[in-house]
């Protein structure tokens, strides 16, 4: 049996809910053909996150591993390319850290580009008629420290990985406004990114760039 490892976040900065978790959460024990997807959780904070997340990856040994995390104020579905070696909290993490200017891994590459077929999963999720693009940006919170952690320890390794942004979700959006995205079209554009992932063995070739 071949294992997709997908991660959210617990809920931080005072909210009751993380959407990333109740995106990942209905798909956790789904199986896909011989796929089986796990789904788990991990803490908003700079110095649990990193070790949950080592710990999952010995535990599962998974083939393919996707970082999702909320996005405050993106519309679609954002698959993120690059992750960069910087903690720069605008906030305390939920241990009331909040890092300024210090690296993810000491002595670490600047940076590291997904190595899932983001593109191609862009293109996925589009034609099920559910908004997504490519993101330039992980930011530099805890999300951005999973996504750069995950690239590093697998820099080496046959495992395809990356980090996906998501929106919030609607009852989100009437207390604080912005965009929003309903819990079902999160989990069924996931369900499709994971599916495009492990289907296509060459990214596609097109724009998915930005002016600024």
């Amino acid at each position: 049996m071949r294992t997709v490892l997908l991660t959210g976040f617990e809920p931080f900065d005072q909210d009751t809910i993380n959407p990333s978790w109740e995106a990942v959460r209905p798909l956790d024990g789904t199986l896909e053909g011989d796929v089986r997807i796990v789904a788990r959780q991990l803490p908003c904070a700079f110095a649990q996150a990193p070790e949950r997340l080592q710990q999952l990856l010995d535990e599962f040994g998974p083939e393919l591993v996707i970082a999702v995390g909320l996005g405050p104020g993106r519309a679609d579905i954002c698959i993120e390319r690059v992750a960069i070696n910087l903690n720069d909290a605008r906030i305390p993490d939920n241990l009331g850290y909040q890092p300024i200017d210090t690296p993810v891994v000491a002595q670490g590459p600047a940076a590291y580009f997904s190595t899932l077929p983001i593109k191609a999963m862009v293109r996925a999720i589009r034609a099920a008629g559910i908004p997504a693009s490519v993101s330039h940006t992980a930011g530099t919170f805890v999300c951005n420290q999973v996504f750069y952690y995950l690239q590093h320890v697998l820099a080496a390794a046959a495992v395809r990985s990356g980090f996906i942004h998501v929106p919030a979700l609607p009852q989100q959006a009437v207390l604080c406004g912005g965009p929003s995205m309903a819990q079902a079209t999160l989990v069924e554009g996931l369900r499709i990114a994971v599916i495009s992932a492990l289907n296509t063995t060459d990214d596609v070739l097109e724009s998915g760039g930005q002016i600024s």
